[in-house]
């Protein structure tokens, strides 16, 4: 068959395709809908989440980043203010409520899971700004709190997205946690798996949980003290004897200007 015939194929069936079409969308109008809708569904939910993976995500790094940066130097206007008998501590309650805000509405566990560990040292050392009176019972209510938000962040977030470095973190921070609840023996164990673990071998919680075990130990060794040094004899001063044949000779008296 010759090119020349089969274009004029191609064109014919072309043309009789094109008078067929408003008959045949007739015909299938519902399956046409159907499809749109289909299409405009898969597009609209493909831009959502490139959306929410783009705009949305790096909003929240950006808040998370602004309000890690505020809590140094928000711990120093505490303590300043504390110099001058001001108690403000209840500022950092408020930087861990917006912490657990990001925490509960983000998509991205990496950010929950800070977010949430940042959070519970917040509330431990919270505690440690306080003017009042802090009651044992203050300390293991706060403390549990703590706890809550560590171990919802390594059972959740870092369980579904694995990260090495969080985990200890997280980790480091339940230790500290049993150490401010007086279980030390808990606390010892924690920090052993967080140095022991090849995982973490390279984070610095690692090197903190081994400083800690090294200051927990120092703790339990036996202080023994040394006898006190025996006072020291100092030698009495030689009374003077006088010699024998010698005068004393005694000054002459002066009166005092005015009273002669």
């Amino acid at each position: 068959m010759k090119a020349e015939h089969r274009h004029e194929l191609k064109t014919n069936e072309l043309a009789e395709w094109l008078l067929n079409l408003p008959l045949w969308a007739k015909q299938n109008l519902r399956t046409i809908i159907y499809v749109a809708v289909v299409i405009v569904l898969v597009a609209g939910t493909y831009f959502y989440h490139r959306y929410q993976k783009t705009v949305v995500a790096g909003r929240e790094q950006a808040a998370l980043t602004i309000l890690l940066s505020q809590l140094e130097p928000q711990k120093a206007r505490v303590a300043q203010t504390q110099a001058q008998g001001v108690d403000s501590s209840y500022t950092l309650l408020q930087v861990a409520e917006e912490l657990d805000t990001i925490a509960n509405n983000t998509k991205q566990d990496d950010v929950a899971a800070m977010s949430l560990i940042k959070e519970g040292e917040i509330l431990r050392t919270e505690l440690h700004f306080r003017l009042g009176t802090v009651t044992p019972d203050d300390v293991t209510n706060q403390i549990t709190r703590a706890k809550d938000k560590y171990t919802k962040a390594i059972d959740i977030y870092l369980k579904r997205s694995p990260n090495r470095s969080l985990e200890a973190l997280a980790k480091l921070g339940l230790g500290l946690c049993e150490e401010e609840l007086g279980n030390l023996d808990q606390a010892r164990k924690i920090y052993n798996e967080v140095a022991a673990d090849a995982a973490f071998e390279a984070t610095t919680p690692a090197a903190a949980a081994k400083q800690r075990l090294a200051l927990m130990d120092s703790f339990n060794k036996p202080i023994a003290l040394k006898p006190a040094p025996a006072p020291a004899v100092m030698p009495e001063a030689p009374m003077l004897q006088p010699v024998p044949g010698a005068q004393v000779q005694i000054a002459p008296e002066t009166n005092a200007p005015g009273l002669e």
